[in-house]
């Protein structure tokens, strides 16, 4: 499998995948060497999300960090596969797209809500499955995957779905206002919904041997502050949380902090 830097996706162009790696990776930015590049972070969008919510994130890292992010079938390009709706089927197909990118140097994975879920549970298959321990977890909006309840919002009404994203503010309200768009993007928005309202998380596999630094908004009710500890339970490596100011897209606003935190905490001396 080529790497993904084979193929860069700039800012205006979403519609590239990676090259190699079917149509799952979009890297942003320009490729670095391998001798520059000190990691490669891959970003796992909110439900509904597409990769172009981290187009800009590159130029905010560092010319060493390598970003691509990854894409969910039913949207951008992918628009004729159908979506899935299983965490262990997402997570499965995740990690066995990124197992080969840590033949390159260190992964670290950054996951937002829903894609925190994916992130840690392909996290959690590249060690099992691929015998890949990535360098770091990152993980924002979300409370730790045993406090994940399940939910029913994936099967109320198109409306009822739209009035819960322009509640939590990621999304264009005038793509929800306007009747056709609203038809194309929802399927995609209600199988992230199902998937992220039906995983259950198990124990079997035991805890994570990774850093874990779980984000949250200190105005999000979705992650309340005595939750975000949890997420120590979940690795034997160290495990941090840091709040911003903000609701649920605090990472909107506060994207140069965010991804200054990343930075510094993946570019740190071992």
């Amino acid at each position: 499998m080529n790497p993904p830097s084979a193929h860069r996706t700039s800012p205006d162009d979403t519609s590239a995948p990676a090259a190699g790696a079917g149509r799952w990776l979009r890297p942003y930015g320009p490729p670095p060497t391998t001798a520059e590049t000190k990691a490669t972070l891959v970003c796992l969008p909110h439900a509904g999300g597409a990769p172009t919510f981290f187009r800009d994130w590159p130029a905010l890292l560092a010319p060493s960090l390598d970003m691509v992010a990854v894409c969910y079938p039913g949207r951008q390009d992918r628009f004729d596969e159908p979506c899935i709706t299983d965490m262990t089927v997402m997570a499965g197909k995740v990690a066995d797209v990124l197992a080969p990118l840590a033949e390159r140097g260190p992964l670290a994975l950054f996951g937002h809500s829903m894609g925190a879920a994916v992130a840690y549970e392909a996290a959690r298959l590249l060690q099992s499955r691929h015998g890949v321990r990535p360098a770091h977890l990152f993980v924002s909006g979300l409370v730790p995957p045993h406090r994940v309840l399940p939910g029913t919002r994936h099967l109320k009404s198109d409306a009822a779905l739209a009035a819960d994203l322009l509640e939590q503010g990621g999304t264009d309200a005038q793509v929800l206002a306007d009747d056709e768009l609203r038809a194309v993007v929802m399927p995609a928005v209600r199988a992230d919904y199902q998937l992220i309202e039906t995983y259950q998380h198990t124990s079997a596999a035991g805890p994570l041997d990774i850093p874990i630094t779980a984000y949250y908004g200190q105005d999000d009710a979705r992650t309340p502050p005595t939750a975000m500890p949890d997420w120590q339970l979940h690795t034997h490596a160290p495990a941090e949380t840091r709040s911003f100011p903000g609701g649920h897209f605090y990472l909107q606003q506060r994207r140069r902090e965010l991804t200054t935190d990343i930075r510094d905490r993946l570019l740190a001396p071992m």
